[in-house]
């Protein structure tokens, strides 16, 4: 045994970026990407793949060199997927719903080589780059690379890699004539010289430029780096999760095991590509021979037409972008012939919610997830047993988040005192810790915050749950949303769920505010749905207090327009907080109170 040894013939790195070329060999002319009128084909794709990073690589990106983009669903940030870590590069794919300060500290902290940006969203990474420059003079800016709309190429007579300003205001967003959005590449450029021709690349023209026959950087190490992703910053700034090579490549896989997705689906990208980058799904649908369906943003219009137009067989995304599903108009909808498979994370679904989509011709499968564990880490694993089962004990267990997927090794939930597994009777609580080869490789620059996420063996989520006796967790909270009300710990998602299940109720967050006996008290922060004006807290009170212990009784209702949320979904609980912290639950009078408007700032 001893002298069986690796070679190049039995042993190769572990990474996603084999699918592309697979695909490309085995469904050559199978449509790869869909993008409103543009089409490739796997061959396209990888041939286009295979010219852009040989560009990068001309353009001197080397190992571990971040490329950072800022675009929305695209074919252009699919192709990066696989072309950036082909030149050997890390890609960051950027939340296109942060300010220019955020961007302007994922910029600096990632040190981003090359900065990739949409046309709709110049403005705003030209005023992340004019603070990223104002905080320290000597800053290296990153290089700018304009994506263009498909169907605007650059005329035949501009030198390759040079765009005029001109042409840049007639095939970009109308706002960069303001002088607010300049420059790209000096960003103390004076406004008398902006007819000047500048260095600014365009994406088609480096695909055009590169080499067809590139050869991808040759991996030395599975372990090398893929992808630098940041945390939504719910609670505190942002943390660089880094993926390396073989965690994209066993999480991806164990995806398409879990979902159990077949051969040639139809992915509608209602998911955001910058989260977890699309849940592996980048690399998923490639291996899998499917087509991506690529929207700009998750409207009932473009969901409900791309299903028609196109057969979409799956989509994931967070349970907001149900409510964008069940509240289309009429004239938006359209009859779904053939179920689509969803798979939802972010903030856990209520049953009411599960029941209600697979009425509308979805059937939905619940995972749990972070962008510390390369996205999904739990899947809610249908078992043919509960087949028999009433719809609402179906859609109750279908909330569960579930058990791991293949890319851990264990799962488990401690007592946050004794560090000791707790009892698995679905009621004793504790946080959920996780550990397998999905796990990220860790956080940029952050020796603090890795010291306290990866310890004692496990990564731990910062999440309470509980585990039932068929082994299924099902998470209860965050450790900081628990709401701690006279010593008794009151879970805001179960407060949550109840408010959720009547009927007049679109969405809902609970969070705690100041009790001057108790400590904390239940505050709900209230979505009406379209056309019940006349909801009052009144009957929220009473719907809790037929459905809740008393000591989990809101003591406020607040009634909102809607709920600020980040790009994934999850409400930002951090926003809700401070102001419920203007309240006092020894001040309301719930029985003659009037109904009460708030409006938050959604960020």
């Amino acid at each position: 045994m001893e002298r069986l040894n690796k070679s190049d013939a039995n042993y190769r790195a572990l990474t996603p970026i084999t699918f592309l070329k697979r695909a490309a060999m085995c469904y050559a002319d199978r449509t790869s990407v869909i993008y409103g009128e543009a089409r490739f084909t796997w061959r396209d794709t990888y041939q286009r793949c295979r010219r852009l990073a040989s560009s990068l690589n001309s353009l001197g990106v080397a190992k571990n060199d971040v490329v950072s983009v800022l675009a929305p669903n695209i074919p252009a940030l699919y192709e990066m997927h696989f072309a950036v870590p082909m030149a050997g590069g890390v890609l960051n794919t950027i939340n296109t719903m942060l300010n220019a300060n955020t961007i302007k500290t994922i910029l600096s902290h990632s040190e981003a080589k090359i900065l990739f940006v949409d046309y709709e969203y110049m403005t705003l990474a030209c005023n992340a780059l004019r603070l990223l420059k104002g905080e320290d003079k000597q800053s290296v800016l990153p290089s700018i690379i304009l994506i263009n709309e498909i169907g605007c190429p650059m005329k035949k007579n501009n030198k390759q890699g040079e765009l005029k300003y001109e042409q840049l205001l007639m095939t970009s967003n109308p706002d960069l004539v303001s002088e607010s959005s300049l420059p790209l590449v000096d960003v103390d450029l004076p406004s008398a010289n902006l007819k000047q021709r500048y260095n600014l690349k365009e994406y088609e023209q480096l695909i055009e430029m590169g080499d067809p026959n590139f050869e991808s950087v040759k991996l030395e190490d599975e372990w090398d780096s893929i992808a630098l992703n940041y945390t939504s910053g719910t609670t505190a700034a942002p943390k660089g999760v880094v993926y390396s090579h073989r965690g994209a490549y066993l999480s991806t896989l164990s995806m398409l095991l879990g979902w159990e997705m077949g051969s040639e689906p139809v992915y509608l990208w209602s998911l955001p590509m910058f989260h977890c980058n699309g849940w592996t799904f980048t690399w998923g649908v490639a291996a899998r021979g499917g087509t991506n369906v690529c929207i700009r943003r998750p409207t009932a219009y473009d969901i409900y037409r791309s299903i028609a137009l196109h057969g979409v067989t799956h989509m994931c995304c967070a349970p907001v972008v149900f409510n964008i599903i069940r509240e289309a108009k009429p004239q938006e909808r359209v009859q779904i012939r053939s179920q689509v498979q969803i798979l939802t994370g972010g903030a856990p679904p209520p049953a009411a919610l599960l029941q209600e989509m697979k009425g509308l011709g979805f059937h939905v499968v619940h995972a749990y997830g972070l962008t510390e564990a390369t996205g999904p880490a739990l899947v809610c694993e249908w078992q043919t047993k509960w087949d028999p089962l009433p719809q609402e004990e179906q859609a109750r267990l279908k909330a569960r988040q579930g058990v791991s997927v293949l890319s851990m090794e264990d799962i488990d939930v401690k007592d946050t005192k004794t560090n000791q597994s707790v009892t698995h009777d679905g009621i004793t609580k504790g946080e959920i810790v996780i550990r397998g080869s999905g796990i990220m490789k860790g956080y940029l620059n952050n020796d603090e915050a890795n010291s306290k996420a990866l310890k004692d063996g496990w990564f731990h989520t910062g999440d309470i749950g509980v585990i039932h006796s068929d082994g299924y967790i099902e998470i209860k909270d965050r450790l900081k949303d628990v709401i701690i009300s006279g010593g008794e710990n009151i879970s805001s998602v179960e407060v949550e769920t109840v408010i959720f299940r009547h009927p007049k109720v679109l969405d809902v967050a609970v969070v705690a505010m100041p009790h001057p006996r108790w400590g904390e008290s239940p505050c709900a922060f209230v979505v009406k749905k379209p056309k019940n004006d006349k909801l009052m807290e009144q009957e929220i009170l009473a719907h809790c207090r037929s459905n809740l212990p008393h000591y989990m009784m809101p003591r406020k209702v607040v009634f909102v327009g809607e709920l600020p949320k980040t790009a994934t979904g999850k409400p930002q609980k951090d926003l809700l907080r401070a102001t419920a912290k203007k309240f006092c639950a020894s001040t309301l009078n719930n029985k003659h109170q009037k109904e009460q408007t708030v409006t938050l700032s959604r960020l």
